[in-house]
């Protein structure tokens, strides 16, 4: 998205005020660093705060940003498209300070030793109370997947999360991962668990039979005295990402036009401030803002693109602001707003990383994550093997637990091929640290974790490729599906982001040669959206296969995983992707 020369500015000033140069704070206690990092003046007469894909991180955990987020067509060069040093560039942060380390890949292993771990529930409440008690009346939204990606939150039908999250003071929320756990629990803890505290709004949901709505499309919340609605936009596609069965009564999509039927309707109820709740994904919300009047401000969720700056977007109405805030608890978004005369004038935003090391831990918080960990405590810590090299999942195509993972489904299943999904959670390990089923369980935590082995023509297998490089590489957000490209084990191959739908995938080969279209292969796989997959006798979750992986490495320790990334075709230069 092009900005005019006075946006460029105001994007740069945002950018500065949360430089975050952690230099004289890095040595200081938590509560000193906390006092000189955090405090932030606020501006205008409203502020709204904003967190998203959390993913179930209770506790602080490293997280690596992607060195490869390919931007294409139009949304080459363009944010959030742009990786290490572009993105800084473009943002005017600093090299080498704290934001420098939150939003990028760049001397990841010794950065994160030096900052430290992030996020964390009693961490991120803190921050959350220092800043609503500096600005009164301010909102918590929480943009979705926050029910999902860890352990106890599987273990325990998310209750935990559920209750941290209405500790935490969530006002607003919509969703995504959220529904793979069914439509009786969301249904179930929006009735009971979240009535009269937190309102769960998602326009583009309805039922299958009627197209009646099935949640609330927004509310309208007071500030300070100014009427502000919130529209809620859960995930356009969850049916296809996700098992349609666990939502097999609701649709979803994008829906420009109802979209625009409610920030009208809003409007007319008198509010004078109109944002949007959303877990498109950042490039879905940049069309959209560009197509829907009336639209104040976008937060943004389910790429999990750390941007720093709001991006202006113009439209038949004027602008809108979009941001996107990271994932895994690693940040939280602060906008103030200045509405005079029943309009938006002027905004500060500024994305925070959460440092855990720099904040003290709420106390409430902390005594809440103690007691849902307690029942899992033991089997959540036992080590199942050491890592020589960074463990990561982040950017378009295979990261170290991604290879991990394919090479585990590889051995165990005596596999050719292996397919992991593009999934973008999962929290990241540095060299000498132990695997523990935790950790493990970051990566794997799903309702539908189903290993596969199956036999799949060499034709099929491009199909597949094919398939997942159009989701992710079509010129037109509106048709990219969610997720990274498929993570593939065994099998080698050459990908041309440009090209179009079926001329992206070239040159696959398994042990140097050709793949053939005719001979069958056997893949490896899990996570079958297919609802018969569960009933295959002897079906076995993924993690017990990797688990014996993991255990049966020799001195227990798991070897540098050695990448499979595909060749790239006309990427050259691409801001996305990182030198070397």
């Amino acid at each position: 998205m092009s900005l005019s020369k006075r946006e460029f500015l105001q994007v740069l000033a945002a950018a500065g005020a949360c430089g975050m140069a952690l230099g004289r704070h890095a040595e200081a206690d938590a509560a000193t660093a906390q006092a000189g990092l955090y405090d932030l003046p606020p501006f205008g007469n409203m502020s709204l705060l904003h967190m998203t894909d959390c993913h179930a991180q209770l506790l602080p955990i490293r997280f690596r940003e992607p060195s490869v987020n390919l931007g294409v067509g139009t949304m080459r060069g363009q944010l959030p498209h742009l990786v290490g040093e572009h993105l800084l560039k473009q943002a005017g942060i600093r090299p080498g300070t704290a934001l420098a380390h939150a939003t990028t890949f760049l001397d990841f292993e010794t950065a994160s030793r030096r900052y430290g771990k992030v996020g964390g529930f009693a961490h991120l409440a803190t921050l959350v109370k220092q800043l609503k008690a500096g600005r009164p009346g301010a909102l918590l939204l929480d943009g979705g997947d926050t029910w999902q990606g860890s352990a106890t939150s599987l273990w325990s039908n998310a209750q935990d999360m559920v209750d941290a999250c209405k500790l935490l003071g969530v006002d607003v929320m919509t969703g995504h991962w959220e529904f793979t756990y069914g439509m009786e629990r969301v249904k179930e803890v929006i009735e009971k668990d979240f009535k009269g505290q937190v309102d769960f709004v998602a326009q583009n949901v309805k039922t299958t039979d009627f197209g009646d709505p099935v949640f609330a499309p927004y509310v309208i919340r007071p500030i300070n005295g100014v009427p502000v609605a919130i529209i809620g936009q859960a995930f356009p596609y969850t049916p296809i990402a996700n098992p349609r069965y666990l939502v097999a009564d609701w649709q979803f999509g994008i829906q420009d036009d109802r979209m625009q039927e409610m920030v009208d309707e809003a409007r007319g109820k008198g509010a004078q401030l109109v944002v949007v709740l959303s877990h498109n994904g950042m490039d879905v919300d940049l069309k959209m803002a560009s197509r829907v009047r009336g639209i104040d401000v976008v937060f943004g969720g389910h790429t999990h693109d750390g941007v720093p700056v709001a991006v202006p977007v113009k439209n038949p109405g004027g602008t809108t602001l979009v941001t996107n805030a990271g994932s895994n608890g690693k940040f939280l978004g602060v906008m103030d707003l200045s509405v005079k005369d029943g309009r938006l004038v002027d905004y500060r935003y500024r994305l925070l990383p959460v440092f855990a090391d720099q904040l003290v831990p709420d106390a409430a918080m902390q005594a809440l994550i103690q007691r849902v960990r307690a029942p899992y405590e033991a089997k959540l810590a036992e080590r199942l093997a050491v890592s020589d090299g960074t463990l990561y999942r982040r950017g378009n195509f295979n990261g170290s637990w991604d290879q991990l993972v394919c090479d585990a489904l590889m051995e165990v299943q005596g596999a050719q091929i292996a397919f992991s999904p593009g999934f973008r959670w999962g929290t990241s390990l540095l060299p000498g640290e132990a695997i523990t089923r935790e950790l493990m369980m970051d990566q794997l935590a799903i309702t539908y974790p189903y290993a596969t082995l199956t036999e799949m023509t060499g034709a099929t297998i491009k199909t597949i490729l094919e398939d997942v490089a159009d989701n992710l590489f079509n010129p037109d957000p509106y048709y990219q599906q969610g997720g990274d490209m498929v993570r593939v084990g065994g099998l080698s191959y050459a990908i041309a982001p440009d090209e179009k739908m079926g001329s992206r995938i070239q040159d696959m080969r398994l042990g140097g040669r050709p793949i053939e279209a005719d001979r069958r292969y056997k893949v490896a796989g899990w996570a079958p959206v297919a609802e018969e997959a569960r009933q295959v006798p002897g079906v076995k979750p993924v993690w017990e296969l990797v688990e014996a992986w993991l255990k049966a490495q020799p001195g227990g320790r798991v070897r540098p995983r050695r990448l499979n990334q595909p060749r790239l075709i006309g990427m050259a230069g691409n801001p996305g992707l990182a030198a070397g």
